[in-house]
């Protein structure tokens, strides 16, 4: 027994009790109508998963002609139903119109009662596709209506984060290249997500792919997906990014990661828009809009050799610069009280403001790890706290700060790691900021010394 519910509409009443005769041992519920002018409310009052329309009535005994203008009536009621049209005097032309007028499927009478079976729970699995459709599509609806707000996640007032909403507003409805830059923990990825919802592209994938996570050997197939038995673990065919991301927008983060090898496959897809999946000679068509992001100075890379200038070109038909937090101070309270209000819900604390010394501390304080940084040691004090507003002891700082002077370090006062920041920082301040030159001094790669600037948060 099926549990679907069929509505069959027929002025023959012998054909009616016959149907329901043979119907009612696989469906649960098979409802007659003789008089289709009465369809408009029975659909008002019940939801059926497959009609069976009667193409020919008494007015109009074989054109065809009312079948059609209630299976119109149906289709304007209820878009989604799923209408399988019955006759004794069908054609070839005639079921052709019937299926680009929006019918389902179309039956001859006499019927043979497997056949009838057959077409029926074939027309309820579209109708199980189509109502599955229409949730998703509700659902996005609904999470659209909840990030409506231009920059929902994205919290600020301050004078740059306000250039950076002006930035966004302009670029987004373009299909422009854009490069997201600034520190580890700016909100590159949220930037990303922004321009993607507020772009023509909104109502198709955002695909984010961290790049700084993919090994060399796992590139291609990350990106351009493989097919069954290209290499040893591939036991399926598999897409990638690209054609997931197809018609939507793919967010390629930590791309100063990317080895001069990479850099020239990534390029190629970029130009050609066009991809292979590996072990594949098909060409696949895609249509992307591309955002990249990083915290590498990708101008002094290209300067060094260890970035592609034509793919730099490529990717940033529009910079946007993310401030760091000690640039945009004035923010500090309005994140604050974003993350309590969403911490506090999360762990059911009663925790509903900080103390004014706590907001001066946490204006006070440095943030080398930025917006995220804040975000984690928000997190902290709520869980940690006893009380119902965050008080200075709740936060735990990194107390170690630069040297304003430039004589040794009291080695008994620090742990080898915090020996290997402060020198780091020293370093870096000497040269400027310039990476190449301080990894020089250091003794180490640009790679490495990248890591470990990442590592301390710098």
């Amino acid at each position: 027994m099926n549990t679907g519910r069929i509505l069959i509409v027929d002025d023959n009443e012998d054909l009616l009790k016959a149907a329901r005769l043979f119907l009612k041992r696989h469906f649960s519920q098979i409802d007659l109508e003789k008089d289709p002018t009465l369809i408009p409310d029975l659909l008002k009052n019940e939801s059926y998963d497959v009609i069976l329309l009667d193409m020919n009535f008494t007015q109009d005994v074989n054109s065809g002609a009312e079948g059609f203008h209630w299976l119109d009536q149906i289709l304007e009621i209820d878009p989604s139903a799923v209408v399988v049209l019955i006759t004794a005097f069908g054609t070839v032309d005639l079921a052709v119109r019937a299926i680009k007028a929006g019918a389902s499927d179309f039956v001859m009478k006499p019927w043979e009662n497997e056949k009838l079976l057959a077409t029926l729970l074939s027309a309820m699995q579209l109708k199980s596709s189509k109502t599955e459709v229409q949730q998703l599509k509700d659902t996005q609806a609904v999470l659209r209506a909840e990030l409506d707000e231009k920059f929902k996640d994205i919290i600020g007032q301050s004078p740059n984060m306000i250039q950076v909403f002006d930035t966004i507003d302009r670029v987004a409805e373009t299909d422009a290249n854009v490069l997201v830059l600034g520190e580890n923990g700016t909100g590159k990825e949220l930037i990303a997500r922004a321009i993607h919802r507020n772009s023509n592209r909104a109502d198709y994938p955002f695909v984010s792919v961290d790049l700084g996570a993919i090994t060399e050997s796992l590139f291609e197939s990350e990106l351009f997906g493989h097919v069954k038995g290209a290499f040893t673990d591939a036991k399926t065919d598999r897409p990638g990014r690209f054609e997931i991301a197809n018609k939507g927008t793919l967010f390629l983060d930590e791309i100063g990661n990317l080895s001069l090898p990479l850099q020239a496959k990534l390029l190629t897809a970029l130009q050609n828009k066009r991809i292979q999946r590996v072990g594949s000679n098909k060409i696949i068509e895609v249509d992307i809009r591309l955002i990249c992001a990083t915290n590498m100075p990708l101008y002094d890379m290209v300067q060094s050799g260890e970035f592609r200038q034509d793919l730099l070109y490529r990717i940033n038909t529009i910079e946007l610069r993310l401030p760091s937090l000690k640039d945009r101070l004035e923010d500090i309270p309005l994140l604050a009280e974003h993350y309590l209000e969403q911490f506090s819900k999360k762990y059911n604390k009663d925790i509903y403001k900080f103390s004014e010394a706590t907001l001066k501390r946490l204006e006070k304080y440095h943030w080398p790890g930025n917006v995220r940084e804040l975000q984690h040691a928000v997190e902290r004090a709520v869980i940690m706290s006893r009380d119902n507003i965050l008080q200075p002891e709740d936060f735990f700082f990194n107390a170690i700060q630069t040297p304003k002077d430039q004589g040794e370090v009291n080695l008994d006062q620090y742990n080898l790691e915090d020996v290997e920041r402060i020198l780091i920082r020293k370093v870096l301040a000497k040269h400027n900021g310039n990476i190449t030159h301080a990894a020089q001094e250091l003794g180490l790669t640009r790679s490495s010394l990248y890591r470990r600037l990442e590592k301390y948060g710098l």
